[in-house]
């Protein structure tokens, strides 16, 4: 088994058929736990013209596929709301507002922590230190007011509307517990006896902040999906009629022409229909170097145009586009149940009933056998609080909703949590070298002049001329030539040719850098010795670039990529593991093999 650490597949991520023709997502408010997204997704299973309904608790989302002809969004929206939650459908602004939400939601736990912890210590103190004086145990009875009714008040409310319903969840447990101490601990305050404030504050209060930490890691984890969206434009330049016209990426349509400009983010994915460019296709594949694009070539959205203007014909835009599509592979990765979160879903539908009937029956025992109804009452409580594990159904979605979502912003896309959960057994990781293994940030290795030239000649006139480009092999030339203190002269007419290189007058003098194709095209000769160096650079894997005037090449330059420093380490780590290692690249092999060998790799 083996999985690729950094680029895509060429098959795009596609979203799942549906046997029905409609696979809908709802955004649900008001979930408490696991137990209410099961008994969601259950009743929106059972309804006529629903084949499968998936309901994500730590996520928030609801995916379902039906057939819109028998049963609508808005009926299975409806359906929702009747079991007292609020669903919407999934949307650009539902899932801001869900952010917004979420944000909200993790301050006011934070408030609610803040609130019951000291409060619940200090009760804590009260009870056990003072509790046989009066005044103790009436601070005691006041100080748990603001924790129960105030910091406890979601859980309480929850559990007390799911009553009303005649259903029951986790935190219906919570509730009669925490309640039941609190009532019978009042009356005890007033006809005299041993008050248990303590159990109710202190329960409430871990509670409490545990739904802090819940909120606060559910949070982190939508901020991947977040981000990727983030990637992509909000605005195209669409043709009318020749002319320009800016308009809302909503209203672009397939078909269109739309026109990018040089350092803008490609909106759309299209087809070149006019133009040369070079994109950084970096967020998709992970490559540092720029990808050349012309007449006929695909591009993708949320890539940058670096160099020319482009014309694309729209072929995909929205939820089409390629972005999109891994967008929805990342949450359908998070809504995807793995074969424990199953099972902990299955526990956590019968478990609360069971609870319950067990705390009734300890309750019972102790009356019934024992005579002691006050212990019975104090053993049936025990069991409420102690039986409420909501971790028992949340903690599996919310690992893999963290896992898979840490892994999205790492650029690592899993397929599901049945996946995340296959990968204990993963033998073999497939690395890719650009960008990976390698930081993705050019540097001048080496340079070589022709008799005659300096090489801080050379470097100097190379990196005026580059000054003025945005490629990556530029920005390398002009930094090392600035951190060696070159003086820089100014270049004026300056002309970038796509994929080759530039050209620019420095002084009096035109100054050509870039391929050798380009220095073929200017007619300027090319010594031996260094076409001689540079195929030695290529051989290793570094990228060579000629600078040249007054008719012939006067310098060579390799400029390529570092291995990132941590990658050797990774590897060894990895070996310590018992976990095979390979490198996919499409360098020669003399480069792969190099790579390999300074990092350990074992199969190129």
């Amino acid at each position: 088994m083996s999985i690729a650490t950094d680029t895509l597949p060429d098959e795009q991520p596609t979203p799942r058929a549906d046997p029905l023709g409609e696979r809908s997502e709802l955004l649900i408010d008001g979930m408490t736990c696991a137990s209410c997204a099961v008994r969601i997704q259950r009743t929106l299973a059972r309804q006529a013209g629903v084949s499968d309904a998936h309901v994500n608790f730590a996520t928030h989302y609801a995916t379902v596929s039906h057939d819109p002809a028998r049963i609508d969004l808005g009926t299975l929206g409806a359906i929702v709301d009747e079991l007292g939650y609020q669903a919407t459908p999934v949307s650009k602004d539902s899932e801001a507002e869900d952010e917004q939400a979420r944000a909200r939601e993790q301050h006011g736990w934070l408030v609610r922590v803040m609130v019951s912890a000291p409060l619940a210590a200090v009760v804590l103190v009260l009870v056990y230190g003072f509790g046989g004086d009066g005044w103790a145990r009436w601070s005691a009875f006041a100080l748990t007011l603001p924790v129960l009714f105030f910091a406890g008040w979601p859980i309480l409310g929850s559990g007390l509307a799911r009553a009303r319903r005649r259903s029951a969840n986790m935190d219906t447990l919570i509730t009669i517990g925490t309640l039941t101490a609190f009532v019978f601990s009042t009356v005890r305050l007033v006809i005299g006896g041993g008050v248990y404030f303590d159990s109710a504050v202190v329960i409430t209060a871990f509670i409490v902040l545990g739904r802090y930490f819940e909120a606060r890691a559910t949070s982190r984890a939508s901020g991947a999906i977040r981000k990727l969206l983030e990637l992509g434009a909000d605005e195209a330049r669409v043709l009318i009629e020749g002319q320009e016209q800016l308009m809302p990426l909503e209203s672009v349509t397939p078909g269109v022409l739309v026109r990018v400009r040089p350092g803008e983010k490609i909106p759309v994915d299209g087809v070149v229909v006019d133009g040369r460019s070079s994109v950084d296709e970096a967020m998709l594949t992970g490559e540092s170097l720029p990808v050349e694009k012309s007449e006929g070539a695909r591009v993708t959205g949320a890539t940058v145009n670096l160099a020319g203007a482009l014309t694309v014909r729209v072929t995909a835009v929205g939820g089409e586009t390629a972005l999109a599509q891994i967008v929805r592979l990342v949450r359908s990765a998070q809504e995807t149940k793995a074969p424990i979160q199953r099972l902990a879903d299955r526990i956590a539908a019968i478990f609360v009933p069971v609870v319950l009937g067990l705390a009734a029956l300890t309750f019972l025992g102790w009356w019934a056998l024992a005579g002691n109804a006050t212990g019975g009452v104090i053993a049936a409580v025990a069991v409420l609080i102690i039986a409420c594990p909501c971790a028992m159904g949340l903690a599996t979605p919310t690992a893999i909703m963290v896992g898979t979502g840490r892994g999205a912003a790492l650029g690592v896309l899993m397929k599901g949590g049945d996946v995340l959960e296959t990968s204990r057994r993963v033998d073999t990781i497939v690395f890719d070298k650009t960008g990976t293994l390698n930081t993705g940030n050019m540097k001048l290795n080496d340079l070589a002049a022709d008799d005659g030239q300096s090489q801080e000649t050379v470097l100097a006139k190379a990196a005026a001329v580059e000054a003025s480009s945005e490629h990556p092999i530029a920005a390398a030339i002009v930094a090392s030539a600035r951190d060696r203190g070159l003086s820089l002269d100014t270049a004026t007419d300056f002309v970038s040719t796509t994929g080759h290189g530039v050209t620019a007058q420095l002084a009096a003098q035109s100054v050509t850098v870039g391929r050798r194709k380009l220095m073929n095209d200017r007619g300027l000769i090319m010594p031996a010795e260094l076409e001689q160096q540079a195929a030695g650079w290529e051989r290793n894997g570094l990228s060579a670039v000629f600078a040249g005037w007054d008719g012939r090449v006067r310098g060579a330059l390799a400029v390529g990529d570092t291995l990132r420093p941590e990658a050797a380490d990774v590897i060894r780590a990895l070996h310590a593991l018992g976990v095979q290692t390979a490198m996919i690249t499409g360098d020669n092999t003399e480069t792969a093999q190099a790579v390999a060998r300074e990092v350990g790799i074992d199969q190129v």
